[in-house]
């Protein structure tokens, strides 16, 4: 009987019903008074109405349990609520309705490494390991293979320049570089395989499915298909936030393909991407 035990997976983040909704601010009278203040307080959805608040159901219902070990891909149409889902995995947005339990702590990509653009490449992976968690000697340890990994001085010393003259895709690259550096329990990737050149790509993809093999789970968003088939095994499908699938990666991808009519189907590559 333990050992059956034993060999259960173990859940790392459980979404239970899971509503998230955002309030856009209109072009309602709100007031500044005290009286008002206590009225929103004590009348919300009415307040919220006078002051011409318009309520975004972004994630509706949705259920799910994910185990150590696990990678998610997570797939959908522009606006079906990805990026909404693994922000308030992260605990960075609040939930409206059901409850999310995490093991862990969850670490979202490009978030957890706060870095800072009038810092240079160099002092902002410091910045971002320790933002992790990670020691200063750890930090020290694994710098070169952080600047490696990215690619950032392929073409230069750009480590030692300020991130703001990084263009969009050194940023990332490094960002992703930088948390790929930590174990996680949780770790939360938004698109970060899509910067780069395909060389990158594959050096990210290898180091996800390493992160899986150190028994953490990973979460990834991305509209190429063809790197959540590299990288996952089981696939979330969101459409106008309501779960639509949940199963293994070819049968979501298929069914989600067959939906969108092959719009989201890779082209064939003819050249690298821009740096």
């Amino acid at each position: 009987m333990a050992e059956l035990m034993k060999d259960e997976p173990t859940p790392t983040v459980i979404c239970d019903g899971v509503d998230i909704v955002y309030r856009v601010n209109g072009t309602g009278s709100g007031r500044g008074s005290a009286t008002a203040a206590l009225n929103r307080i004590l009348r919300r959805e009415q307040a919220e109405k006078a002051a011409g608040v318009r309520r975004v159901h972004a994630v509706k219902n949705v259920s799910f349990t994910a185990y150590k070990g696990e990678a998610v891909g997570l797939i959908g149409t522009n606006g079906s609520g990805k990026s909404t889902l693994l922000k308030a995995i992260a605990g960075l947005l609040p939930v409206e309705n059901g409850k999310i339990y995490t093991n862990g702590q969850p670490s979202l990509l490009g978030v957890n490494a706060a870095l800072m653009n009038d810092l240079t490449g160099e002092r902002n992976v410091y910045l971002g390991g320790l933002a992790m968690g990670m020691s200063r000697e750890q930090i020290k340890e694994r710098y070169q293979d952080i600047v490696d990994f990215s690619g950032i001085n392929e073409k230069g010393d750009f480590i030692t320049l300020p991130m703001r003259t990084y263009s969009s895709g050194m940023g990332a690259r490094l960002r992703f570089s930088i948390a790929a550096a930590k174990d996680h329990d949780v770790l939360l990737i938004d698109e970060a395989l899509a910067t780069g050149d395909r060389a990158f790509q594959k050096r990210s993809e290898e180091r996800i499915r390493e992160l899986r093999e150190r028994a953490g789970t990973v979460f990834l968003v991305s509209h190429n298909n063809n790197s959540i088939r590299d990288t996952c095994e089981r696939v979330l499908w969101l459409e106008r936030g309501v779960l639509r699938m949940d199963g293994p990666t070819e049968e979501v991808i298929a069914a989600y393909e067959e939906f969108t009519g092959g719009r989201d189907k890779p082209k064939a590559e003819s050249g690298p991407k821009a740096q």
